[in-house]
């Protein structure tokens, strides 16, 4: 069964959890599991989590079930689930700006090219993010000392399209 967004867009993506913590989740569920995330001890250690899919020192990552696989080189597919996120995407977002004000959109190909440009090092789950998603919107949580970035992993034509959120306590590069 699918469900009406705020904007009447249906939301029928899946937050991809451990110990089935989440299950399909409207734009509203998505933000409320990213503000329970913020709340939450970061893990100390990379690896899978009890909370979501992934995590590292410093964060987590959470990632939407993928949509119409990785498409196996149908692009006007892939391209049609990719604009199907984006909407979803922009829903998260606006709410997200009714909890924390206004975030920035940001582009991330520059992450991707200072380590070869400049040699230098850039953190995660930032480098992780970036190789994954083009662009994305951006908030400082300042009363939790957290950031928090959501994009679209679809830069891997071989892997799913999919959403992509990280909750930090490590400053963007």
């Amino acid at each position: 069964m699918r469900e009406q967004g705020p904007l009447g867009h249906l939301m029928h993506r899946q937050l991809s959890v451990v110990a089935g913590l989440l299950d399909f989740m409207t734009s509203e569920e998505f933000v409320a599991a990213i503000a329970a995330l913020c709340s939450r001890d970061l893990p100390a250690e990379q690896g899978t989590t009890d909370v979501v899919g992934m995590g590292g020192p410093g964060y987590f990552m959470a990632e939407s079930a993928g949509g119409d696989g990785p498409c196996a080189g149908d692009g006007c597919q892939r391209a049609e689930t990719a604009a199907q996120f984006m909407e979803e995407r922009d829903d998260i977002a606006r709410l997200l700006t009714l909890l924390w004000g206004v975030g920035e959109h940001l582009g991330t190909q520059t992450i991707r090219l200072r380590p070869a440009m400049y040699d230098e090092v850039i953190p995660e789950p930032w480098l992780s993010f970036s190789q994954r998603v083009d662009d994305m919107y951006l908030w400082e949580v300042k009363e939790r000392r957290r950031w928090v970035a959501v994009g679209i992993a679809d830069r891997d034509e071989a892997d799913e399209v999919k959403l992509l959120a990280v909750v930090t306590d490590i400053d963007p590069p």
